[in-house]
C-alpha cells in the first residue's frame, strides 16, 4: 500500500537531486522555509537558497555523499537537522533533509539493543 505519510508528518522533509536542485518538500518544510518561498523553492538550487559560507558545505555534502547531522536554534526553538544521501537501485540521487523540532528537554535513554 502506498501512502502519503510524509505530507503532513510534523517533521520538515526536503529532497534535492544530485546537483542540489530541490525536487520535493512536505508541508512542514514549506512552513519552515515560508519566508524563503515555501513550496516555490521546488526547482531551485540549494546553492541559490543559502548564504556564501553554506555553499561550500553543500558542495562538500553532495560530493562526499555522507550523512550529516547538527543542531540549530532560531527564535529560542531548537531543531536537529539530519541530511542523508538517497539512492535508487544503487545510484546516488541526492539528499533528503529531515528537520525535527526538539522539545526543551530531550531525555537520553542510554544504550539500547535493537531487535534482530
Amino acid at each position: 500500500m502506498q501512502t502519503k505519510w510524509s505530507k503532513e508528518v510534523p517533521v520538515g522533509i526536503t529532497l534535492c537531486d544530485a546537483e542540489g536542485i530541490i525536487v520535493s518538500m512536505n508541508d512542514r518544510a514549506a512552513k519552515i522555509f515560508k519566508k524563503s518561498g515555501g513550496m516555490e523553492l521546488i526547482g531551485k538550487n540549494l546553492l541559490d537558497c543559502h548564504p556564501q559560507q553554506a555553499k561550500k558545505k553543500i558542495l562538500d555534502l553532495l560530493e562526499k555523499k555522507q550523512p550529516k547531522a547538527y543542531t540549530v536554534e532560531k527564535n529560542g526553538v531548537k531543531s536537529i537537522l539530519h541530511q542523508a544521501p538517497w539512492y535508487e537501485e544503487g545510484k546516488f540521487m541526492g539528499f533528503v533533509e529531515f528537520i525535527f523540532t526538539l522539545p526543551e528537554e530531550v531525555p537520553h535513554l542510554g544504550e539500547i539493543k535493537w531487535v534482530k
